[in-house]
């Protein structure tokens, strides 16, 4: 998945999200705004191209409010699959919160 190709769904407003990854993101007090920025400015940092029903990935970037953030999402050649979106730890990830604990 390229980066490129999610930021022009996202410009283009070709954007879907789930009703889970809506309560989700109000319960994480994470906007569609924050997942916008991290779209249209982040790095992926790990790429599923297996996952089903499209290929998805996730991204790291930053809220509007400066805060690092990462977003799953998906393409289907057509639109934006926007599949969840949270605030990282080091539980989970290393220092940099880029890079997958082992």
């Amino acid at each position: 998945m390229q980066i490129d190709e999610l930021k022009k769904y996202i410009s283009e407003n070709a954007i879907r999200w789930s009703a889970h990854c809506l309560e989700r993101m109000q319960e994480r007090d994470i906007s569609r705004a924050d997942v916008k920025k991290c779209a249209l400015e982040g790095e992926i940092i790990e790429d599923y191209p297996d996952d089903f029903p499209h290929p998805s990935c996730l991204i790291f970037g930053y809220t509007i409010n400066d805060k690092i953030i990462h977003v799953v999402a998906g393409s289907d050649g057509k639109y934006i699959y926007i599949i969840t979106a949270y605030f990282p730890n080091t539980i989970k990830f290393e220092k940099d919160l880029k890079t997958r604990r082992k």
